[in-house]
């Protein structure tokens, strides 16, 4: 179910970016209600459709700039998953479940063409997988430092102390933003257990990018876990290069362009990761 809200009209011709700035004559907003969660769907901008899916623990606000930068040439949705941002609070945290959500979003939109799907870190992820169960509904795919066949799992046994500690720690801080659009109503054990799952849903991945015959861009963090010189920080950082490798051995068609970042690249590096979505999908 779809509950249109009043349209802010923002109407700003394009020029130097400002927070507030918006590039098409509409930013329109919408509610999804699935799955006994409500989903807020913003959309604004101008040419072909583009749905932006947010990873984990980031939320709409979040990526503010990117989303920004790339409604001067796209008709750009988004929306915040459920937990997340100003979408409301699930029984259920499960890579499914996070699925089902941006299943319900695409459905609840009018679109006059095909859209671009770009997802970033799990929201990677889930427009991989929901493209391959969805053959003809999309014209390209942009895949943000997420959806790597990763040879490892990142969460080896040995580990789980170190990054349930740094979860709990996350969620902790996550939930105490002074910001609502901002907030992240996850738990640290159940961060946890959606790596978990989402270390088992990259294991079989190769397959679901053998389903897709449109254009797939995949940009990918030099440092996805910072550089820090630990021995794990090295280890993560050589398991998604090398994961990276693997994809482009079995797709050679994919184009992989490489940011000088870590995984909060769509934060530092806003500007460049919207010129790589934007540049024109490679022609065979």
């Amino acid at each position: 179910m779809v509950r249109p809200e009043p349209a802010v009209v923002l109407c700003r011709s394009a020029g130097p970016l400002s927070p507030d700035a918006g590039y098409g004559c509409a930013m329109r907003r919408s509610t999804v209600h699935h799955d006994g969660v409500t989903i807020p769907v913003s959309r604004g901008g101008r040419g072909r459709p583009l749905v932006l899916c947010p990873g984990l623990n980031s939320t709409q606000a979040d990526l503010h700039e990117l989303i920004e930068l790339l409604r001067r040439d796209h008709d750009v949705v988004t929306f915040d998953l459920r937990g997340h941002g100003s979408a409301s609070a699930a029984g259920r945290y499960s890579f499914d479940a996070f699925l089902g959500d941006l299943a319900a979003v695409l459905a609840s939109l009018p679109l006059r063409e095909p859209p671009v799907l770009v997802g970033y870190s799990l929201g990677a992820d889930l427009v991989l997988q929901h493209a391959a169960g969805h053959p003809g509904t999309f014209a390209r795919l942009v895949l943000v430092d997420g959806a790597i066949p990763v040879p490892e799992p990142f969460l080896a046994e040995a580990d789980l102390p170190v990054f349930r500690a740094m979860w709990d720690d996350m969620a902790e801080e996550q939930a105490a933003r002074q910001d609502p659009a901002r907030r992240v109503l996850l738990s640290g054990p159940e961060i946890l257990d959606l790596n978990v799952e989402i270390d088992d849903v990259r294991a079989k991945i190769l397959d679901r990018y053998r389903e897709i015959d449109r254009p797939i861009s995949l940009i990918v963090s030099t440092s996805m876990a910072g550089d820090g010189g630990e021995e794990l920080v090295e280890r993560c950082n050589r398991n998604w290069r090398a994961g990276v490798d693997r994809l482009v051995r079995e797709r050679p068609d994919v184009t992989t362009s490489w940011l000088d970042a870590d995984h909060g690249l769509v934060f530092t590096h806003a500007p460049q990761v919207a010129r790589l979505i934007t540049s024109p999908a490679p022609t065979s």
